[in-house]
This record gives C-alpha cells, structure tokens and sequence, in this order.
C-alpha cells in the first residue's frame, strides 16, 4: 500500500512540475506508467491523437531517469527533410556532399549517454528507419559519406499519432523497428475521454489569459458547460485551448450560454463537406422491383395474348408480385446491397410504374423469339422509359411548378441544390 501511496503521490508531483491538468484514470495511469519505465533503460512510444500532450511523456521518463544530468534532444523527424534527415541523426563527414565544408556531429553522437525523444517518427523516411534499428539493435551507425562505424549509449524515445500498424501494412513503416521502439507503449488518452477534466482545463485557460492580458472575466452557464462536455474535441487539449481563448477575449466581462459558445465551435456541416450522399438502397430496390414487376407483368399478357394453348404452358410464367420478387431475389443473393446504384426515389418514379392503373406505354414492332425453339413472332418491342428520362422529366416538371427557382426545385425534390445543378447541367436544362 506504501508503494501506491507513494506513486500516487509522484504522479501528483509530476503533473503540478508540468501543468498537466487532470484526474482522469487513463491520463493518471499513462503518467504512472512513465514514471515506472523510466528506471528501466528501455525504448518507449508514446501514442496518442495529435493535441493530447504527449511531448510531456519524453519529459517525464528523462528527468525521473538515470540519465537525467545527460543531454536531452528532441527531434521533430516530419520537420526534417528527408535528403537532409541522415546527416542530422547520424552526421556527415567533410565533402560527402555539396556544402558539406566540415564534419558534422549528428544528434546521436552529441546525445551519447543521454536520451533522443524522436517526434512525429512515422514521418521518418524508410532508409532513415533501417539505420535506426541498427542504432537500436546494436548501438551502432555511420555519419553520411563514412565507412566508419562509430558506437553511441542513446536511450530512445518516441512519439505518433498515426496508426503504426496500418502503416506497416501499407509498407510506409518498418516492422521490425516498430517491434524495437514499443517495447513499452504509452497511450495518451483524448480529450473527450476525459470526462470532467474538459471543464477544469477550460477553467484553467479562463484563469490564465484573464491574467496575462487584463480582461474581465468570463462566466460559463450550465447549458455552456454541457456543450462542452459534449463536443467530440478532435483537435484535443490544443483545439480546447485555443477556442476558450477566443471566448475569454470576445466574451469578456458577459456569461457565455451554449448559444453563445457554438459561434467558436466548428459547425457541424464543415464536417460532412465533401462525405458521400447517403443512398436509401432499400428504397431504391423496391422502385427496381416495381419496375421489373410491371415489365414481367405485360411479358406474360403477351405470352397469353401471342401463344397458343400448346405452347403457352411450355413458356415460363414471370413472378410479378412484389413479395415474389422479394423472395426470389433473396433466394438468388441478391438482398438489399445496391452499391454505387442511385435510382429516383418514389416521388420521382413514372405514375406508370406507381400505379397499375396507367400501364406503361408500349410500342409492339419487333420481332421476339418467345419460345426459346427458334420460333419467332412478330411481337410489338416493349418501350420503357428509361430512369435518366424519368429523372430528367421530373426536374423540369418541378422547375416549372416552381417558375424556375432552383433553391425551391431542390427542396420539392429532396435533394441538395448541388445535386440539382449537377442534374441540370447533365440534361442540358441550363435554357
């Protein structure tokens, strides 16, 4: 119990040396486990979203390590260009390169017996990582334009916010070194994890900018408050910070209700710009079935009407009733899966196909064979309008009602006025 008293106290230490704010397990447990990895000279990775903080972590571990009074160096590897990344790591010797007037110490050489935090190390290209694990295997590396191996005592730690895994699977990252790295992994948790942590976070920022800049204070009502608690936060502690911020300086000296904050907040349909149309396939299948149901329904009045008693009951006999259509269609596979297939919705379909009572027109001319035995006979071809056709008689049916208004248009049609553009533009309906 001693010793759990003990790290809970640390932990506290830590956050107060820090200005980590919060009392939520997942972020406590992340700093407990810093503070027992960092006695243990071991690689570690911190994972976590882009905005939760996780430069602290390398922090932690260094000063609560062994190798504390050693230099620390961080390195934003996505920062570095990728010709430039060896030579900064490793070093480089004099003429190796254009420019290279002098030998170059790299950060692996400068850091020996210290400890690198390698941030943003997805980022680190695939010939930098080779040479990475071999400094993690074996201590090891060569300086750019050397045949010379020189040895280091680095203790590496490192951070990403991508999904490393997936990486690997897409070839961008290296498996083995990912095995390397993680032998302890750290996950810092978001924001919106974090539960009432949000709040004393938000009164922190309020607390400080008020200081710092001489404003009067804000005040947050309840409705304020929920608001956000309920934000999903994708941009974290560093999004969290910045809009409490704009809200101390614009709000001054007011209560800021839900209403008020929203204005900070990013809207809700920034974050659908540019996602899919959502397709009601199940609406779309049963306007196919009507469809295919009333075709098959003037295919055997033909049948009856053209065959003679012989042959009529050789000929097959077409489902026309829609839960028949249903039934064989599930039987044969075919359930309600309809990608990639956009069909009018049934206020957009023909009266013809809506009702049985006005028959789709037929222009019988053609000859068919109907028997399957190389018998043919003449038979008028059916003629079906086809969807772009009800799509489009439809658009200019509705344009008309509504004197041309587009905006008008869209809203009778239920769909977006982008759409109804794209639609026009397609029918040539621009005149």
């Amino acid at each position: 119990m001693a010793k759990k008293n003990d790290i809970s106290a640390l932990v506290q230490q830590v956050q107060q040396r820090f200005s980590i704010i919060g009392q939520a397990p997942a972020l406590r447990a992340a700093i407990e486990r810093a503070l027992r990895v960092a006695q243990v000279d071991l690689s570690v990775l911190v994972v976590g979203e882009s905005g939760t903080g996780k430069e602290h972590f390398p922090k932690i571990i260094f000063e609560n390590s062994p190798r504390k009074h050693k230099k620390y160096i961080p390195v934003n590897c996505g920062a570095i260009p990728e010709g430039t990344i060896d030579s900064e790591l490793f070093g480089h010797v004099k003429g190796s390169f254009t420019g290279a007037d002098r030998d170059h110490k790299g950060y692996f050489e400068e850091a020996n017996g210290g400890m690198i935090f390698l941030d943003e190390v997805a980022e680190m290209p695939l010939s930098t990582q080779a040479r990475l694990l071999r400094v993690l295997e074996s201590g090891e590396f060569i300086k750019v334009g050397s045949s010379t191996v020189q040895k280091t005592d680095v203790r590496i730690v490192a951070a990403t916010n991508k999904d490393l895994p997936q990486a690997i699977k897409e070839g961008k990252f290296r498996e083995d070194l990912y095995y390397r790295l993680s032998t302890v992994q750290i996950d810092v948790p978001p924001l919106r994890d974090r539960g009432d942590d949000i709040l004393l976070l938000t009164r922190k920022f309020l607390h400080d900018f008020v200081d710092n800049n001489g404003v009067e204070e804000v005040e947050l009502d309840d409705s304020a408050r929920r608001r956000l608690m309920g934000y999903h936060w994708p941009g974290n502690v560093r999004q969290l910070k910045n809009i409490i911020e704009q809200v101390a300086l614009f709000e001054a000296g007011t209560t800021v209700t839900a209403d008020a904050l929203s204005a900070y907040l990013p809207k809700a349909e920034l974050a659908t710009v540019g996602a899919p149309a959502q397709v009601d396939y199940a609406r779309d299948r049963e306007v196919v079935f009507a469809i295919i149901a009333q075709l098959q329904k003037e295919l055997n009045e033909i049948r009856e009407q053209m065959a003679g008693a012989s042959t009529a009951a050789s000929l097959p006999h077409y489902s026309t009733s829609m839960a028949e259509l249903r039934r064989e269609s599930n039987q044969l596979g075919y359930g309600p899966r309809h990608e990639h297939m956009i069909t009018p919705h049934e206020h957009m379909m023909p009266r013809d196909v809506r009702t049985s009572e006005h028959p789709i027109e037929t222009n019988y001319s053609n000859v068919v064979d109907l028997t399957g035995d190389n018998q043919v006979m003449d038979v008028e071809a059916t003629h079906v309008r086809t969807l772009e056709e009800t799509e489009r008689d439809t658009i200019i049916e509705s344009l008309n009602r509504n004197n041309g208004r587009r905006k008008a248009t869209a809203q009778e049609l239920q769909i977006s006025e982008r759409t109804l553009y794209r639609k026009i533009k397609q029918y040539n309906l621009d005149k």
